[in-house]
């Protein structure tokens, strides 16, 4: 036995099967396509908490929608009003109800 092996032997003694297995996942692998994953994981996060501000604005529309029209009756034209409230949200119901009040919509 060589003084120089000693390190060596003690640290392959002590490693964990844990680490013996990370060392060899990122000894083969390629690490583009860690980052790739990395990348992907942020960008569904971003574009999930994106979607759900749109679904919020979207249902928020429809509401105030339907209270415009079967609450207040306001004499909106239907399928406009409709798809105006699904994609602007309660600022196309907003927009249509001061353009109702002047005569234009």
């Amino acid at each position: 036995m060589v003084l120089e092996d000693i390190p060596n032997m003690l640290g392959e003694a002590t490693q964990t099967p844990a680490a013996s297995t990370a060392q060899t996942l990122l000894a083969n692998q390629d690490p583009v396509v860690l980052i790739i994953g990395v990348v992907l994981i942020i960008a569904t996060v971003l574009l999930l908490l994106f979607l759900k501000k749109i679904l919020v604005n979207s249902l928020s529309g429809l509401v105030l929608w339907a209270i415009a029209t079967f609450v207040f009756h306001v004499d909106l034209p239907f399928y406009a009003s409709l798809i105006v409230s699904l994609v602007f949200g309660p600022a196309g119901i907003g927009t249509l109800m001061i353009l109702r009040f002047m005569a234009i919509a």
